[in-house]
């Protein structure tokens, strides 16, 4: 990301003058000096001219298209800008647009103020102009509006930028489906056509055989310089396990990690996801190896749901794998005035939620048949979040997003054998979970607490993603 940009481009045009365009140059680099000191995650860079000719503009935008290392245009209106000549350029573009809407000066000088001054400074006027071609040529750009020195415009142009970045890296998006969906199973599949042609996803299936092969493959010396990390990084609960059984369920664990990251890694795999129902050759659910590559960045799902595994890996970039990760809908609690949802899974938790050090214990599954797996267990964070989901209606794919509240409770539940999220959701719970139902919202969901629904719905806005958003 330290090496991705954004072009500011600068809207005026030739009937003011040089000297006045000269002006408005200087001006805009103040401002891209500005943005550049306010601890961005992206480089803003001044393109060296002004968008004041249909050619330049298309020139521009076609620049754009071009430069791997540009994720988007941030255009400003400076003085009044003539809107057709923006309309081939625009037209051409390919990569998220931000219009933002500001002033070189902050207030009005009163005492002073003439018509050169007018003349120069009349983005009031330009903003309109320029927003109406954008909306007569259906663009689905970003607008936000404020004084550029002000900390609400820095933040959200921080999260516009991260929905960029998100948004061009969806097109590098590959799942790989170790097993097909589960059976029976409606609400976790889909159309992978339709989703490679809208999202730029790829989804590929693979048998469990040529997962298994690499597991056969890795060496003792890798087997154990992983431990020696497990035991840095987490605490060892052995409970009622013999230490050797317990060590030998980690070890399990740790050969599917390292043989997942390889395969992924090979095949340019961001995301992936497995099916308990097709591990065959495999001793074990794989619940501790996932949730370690949900920490490195890998978007996954459950049962073969190749839509949240990629959702899951999308969001994680746009939350720079924060607090972001796959999470299921298991059990309500119903009590008068503190209603809630626990959040778990099988094993696979993302740890990036984790509230605490992690626990590793080894505890019979219930499910699946196969070898008592390790996992992680701990309590999550707490804070204002999201869930989201991704469900395919048969006609399009919907976007589904609710505003959450995820908290703590007091019970400490010491023979569940998986982590757990807890949240409320908003507005109520009576109406929110009808309405999430009414939708056709899947019990696999994203959740954030470092994404929020309004990039969310930038995102859908740039792919024409019809969205539902639940809460306040």
């Amino acid at each position: 990301m330290s090496k991705q940009k954004f072009w500011f481009v600068v809207g005026s045009q030739h009937l003011y003058g040089e000297e006045a365009l000269t002006q408005v140059k200087e001006n805009a680099q103040k401002i891209v000096n500005h943005l550049n000191k306010s601890e961005l995650s992206f480089e803003v860079e001044l393109y060296d001219e002004l968008a004041v000719t249909a050619d330049t503009i298309t020139k521009i935008m076609k620049e754009v298209n071009y430069q791997d290392d540009v994720q988007g245009v941030i255009t400003w209106m400076h003085t009044f800008s003539p809107a057709k000549m923006w309309i081939r350029g625009t037209k051409l573009l390919q990569k998220p647009l931000l219009h933002l809407v500001t002033q070189f000066n902050e207030d009005i000088p009163w005492d002073t103020i003439d018509m050169d001054y007018m003349n120069l400074h009349q983005s009031a006027h330009g903003d309109r102009e320029y927003g109406y071609i954008n909306k007569r040529l259906g663009i689905n750009n970003k607008v936000i509006v404020g004084y550029w020195k002000d900390e609400h415009v820095i933040k959200d142009i921080e999260e516009w930028m991260n929905v960029a970045y998100a948004y061009n890296e969806s097109f590098n998006i590959k799942v790989a489906r170790f097993g097909d969906n589960m059976r029976n199973v409606a609400v976790t599949d889909g159309d992978k056509i339709e989703a490679q042609i809208k999202f730029g996803w790829t989804v590929d299936y693979y048998a469990i055989g040529d997962l298994v092969a690499l597991v056969e493959q890795v060496s003792e010396e890798e087997v154990n310089n992983l431990l020696e990390e497990y035991r840095e990084k987490y605490d060892f609960e052995l409970r009622d396990i013999a230490e050797n059984d317990f060590i030998a369920s980690v070890k399990e664990q740790i050969k599917y990690e390292v043989a997942i990251e390889k395969f992924l890694i090979q095949g340019g795999y961001s995301a992936f996801t497995s099916n308990f129902e097709d591990l065959y050759g495999m001793k074990q659910l794989p619940g501790l190896a996932v949730q370690r590559l949900n920490e490195k960045g890998f978007g996954f799902a459950g049962e073969g749901d190749w839509k949240t595994a990629a959702l899951d890996r999308f969001m994680k970039i746009i939350a720079k794998n924060e607090a972001t990760g796959f999470m299921e809908d298991y059990t309500y609690n119903m009590s008068k005035g503190n209603e809630l949802i626990l959040g778990s899974h099988m094993l696979e938790v993302d740890p990036t939620l984790s509230n605490e050090k992690p626990k590793i214990v080894v505890q019979p599954l219930g499910i699946g048949g196969k070898d008592d797996p390790a996992r992680m267990v701990f309590d999550g964070k707490t804070g204002e979040g999201i869930v989201a989901t991704l469900i395919d209606d048969g006609d399009d794919f919907k976007l589904i997003i609710n505003d959450i509240e995820a908290v703590s409770v007091a019970e400490k539940a010491p023979k569940l054998p998986v982590a757990r999220v807890i949240w409320k959701v908003k507005p109520d719970f009576k109406n929110g979970v009808k309405q999430w139902i009414e939708n056709g919202g899947g019990h696999h969901t994203v959740l954030s607490l470092k994404v929020t629904k309004s990039q969310l719905i930038t995102f859908a806005n740039l792919v024409d993603l019809d969205f539902v958003v639940i809460g306040e």
